[in-house]
């Protein structure tokens, strides 16, 4: 019966090199893994499944990344989430990153490191996982962005329809006879279906149906989802657009920081500016005026990707990918006009 020595001979590699390729480690070329793998297969070697078994039995906690410390709607859901797996006696090691950091090169560096028997991302960019996830081979769950259309097995997703909920987030205020309206979000790229990209589609979609006009130039201003990033960019807005009677902020945060640029511009919500925003964070009930918004299922959010994770962790299922329902908040801050 062959062993590991002898695939290694064979191979020309070291026994450490062909362990990693037998336990799936991505820190392998690909020239030695396929050769490795072909040996392997030609000798009809098999591991010692007891022996990986354990190894995988001491596998660290899951590990959980969240896109943007400053995102009070992702730590939400991260509290959600970090419920669930105590509930299910299981530990998490939680990295934050900066709204502009790469998520999944930092989980390659740390499923070197640690070796988690599961991840969860908390946001991210789609285009990162495109270019660098296949060398991920543990299960994972996206939150808040859809993984459906990239066909990885181990990658499911859960999240809320960006782009209907932009669309209802204008219709309220279109609804309401707003016909200036400014939006105010996160970062456009060319890549397609991003959170901000598919938020703003929506929305210019509904105000096209309407024959409302909507130059992007002039009526988008990008930002990070902070309040001070939407304080700062609604004053510049503002300086720039006297005709503006209704705002949509891709974010709560953002809409929080836009209601006081809006009164520190000397106008008043929604007397003369509505604003609704998104996410329907706990802060919108204690702002003057109460913002209205686009409220996600937080707790749904968190208990569907839990499950969905330890289940494929257990059983090694592929992944699932699926939308929770939003929910319209029309608060104080819109009033009719016109």
């Amino acid at each position: 019966m062959k062993t590991i020595k002898d695939i290694a001979k064979l191979s020309g590699y070291s026994i450490g090199t062909v362990s990693r390729v037998i336990n799936d480690h991505p820190d392998v070329s690909e020239e030695a893994r396929e050769k490795i793998l072909h040996i392997i297969k030609k000798e009809g070697y098999q591991p010692n499944t007891n022996a990986r078994h354990l190894k995988q039995a001491r596998s660290s906690a899951i590990t959980v990344f969240v896109k943007g410390s400053n995102n009070v709607f992702l730590n939400s859901v991260l509290e959600r989430i970090q419920g669930y797996l105590r509930a299910h006696h299981e530990e998490a090691h939680v990295v934050f990153l900066t709204e502009s950091g790469n998520e999944v090169e930092d989980a390659l560096q740390i499923f070197k490191e640690r070796r988690p028997k599961g991840i969860i991302f908390l946001g991210g960019d789609l285009h990162n996982f495109r270019e660098q996830f296949k060398r991920i081979t543990v299960p994972a769950v996206l939150v808040s962005g859809s993984a459906a259309d990239m066909g990885f097995a181990n990658l499911s997703s859960f999240c809320t329809d960006d782009y209907e909920g932009g669309k209802a987030a204008a219709e309220v205020l279109i609804r309401n006879g707003h016909r200036s309206i400014a939006v105010i979000g996160g970062f456009i790229s060319e890549e397609k279906k991003q959170v901000s990209s598919n938020r703003l589609q929506g929305a210019m979609d509904a105000m096209h149906e309407h024959d409302i006009p909507f130059d992007l130039d002039t009526g988008y201003c990008q930002c990070m989802f902070s309040i001070r990033d939407g304080y700062e960019k609604t004053m510049e807005l503002l300086s720039k657009r006297k005709d503006i009677t209704a705002v949509f902020a891709m974010s709560d945060m953002i809409a929080v920081g836009a209601l006081r640029a809006i009164r520190d511009s000397g106008y008043r919500v929604p007397e003369d500016i509505s604003l609704i925003g998104y996410d329907g964070i706990e802060y919108t009930r204690y702002t003057v005026p109460r913002i209205a918004t686009i409220r996600q299922d937080t707790d749904l959010l968190a208990k569907k990707s839990v499950e969905d994770l330890l289940f494929r962790i257990s059983y090694e299922k592929e992944a699932v990918h699926g939308y929770i329902d939003f929910k319209v908040i029309d608060k104080e801050s819109i009033c009719r006009i016109g």
